[in-house]
């Protein structure tokens, strides 16, 4: 009894395709089979992926952990929040003062001068105090943390380059 009745027609001139090699399984266990077919039994469903490659631990632990770029956001945030509340603190004051307090605001200060123009006019140099206070926590905190982050990159660089 042959196990398949109807052979497709098979090219002496071609070579075998490489899924040839695969070992033949006949869906009913009790029909002998012969050796592999040389055709793919089932044309419609695409071939069978390679084998996963093993997977090589790395041997060394990268230095750029999560903790040292949480670490850079937090002291990012603290200068954002440092300018920010610098400038728009003093800006606030300006306006609420403006709102409730007229009588301060038209209120004359030395040399006859309105106590809410000094005050409109202090709004520059709080900028500037805002820029220099900006400046001073990237330089104490933010920039430390980003150039240890940077250099340990280089590192992690290096080691994969050598694998």
């Amino acid at each position: 009894m042959p196990s398949d009745p109807f052979p497709p027609p098979r090219d002496p001139h071609r070579p075998p395709p490489p899924y040839a090699d695969a070992p033949y399984t006949h869906p009913r266990a009790d029909v002998p089979h012969a050796a592999s077919p040389t055709h793919r039994t089932y044309p419609w469903l695409p071939p069978a992926p390679p084998p996963p490659r093993p997977h090589r631990a790395p041997r060394h632990a990268p230095l750029g952990h999560h903790s040292d770029l949480r670490r850079l956001r937090h002291a990012y945030r603290w200068q954002r929040r440092t300018a920010t509340l610098t400038a728009l603190g003093y800006f606030v004051l300006f306006l609420v003062l403006s709102a409730f307090a007229p009588s301060l605001m038209t209120g004359t200060a030395a040399g006859g001068v309105p106590t809410g123009l000094l005050l409109a006019v202090g709004q520059v140099p709080v900028t500037w105090l805002a820029v220099a206070l900006y400046e001073a926590t990237a330089r104490r905190r933010v920039d430390p943390l980003a150039a240890l982050i940077r250099r340990q990159a280089v590192v992690d660089a290096r080691r994969e380059a050598v694998r």
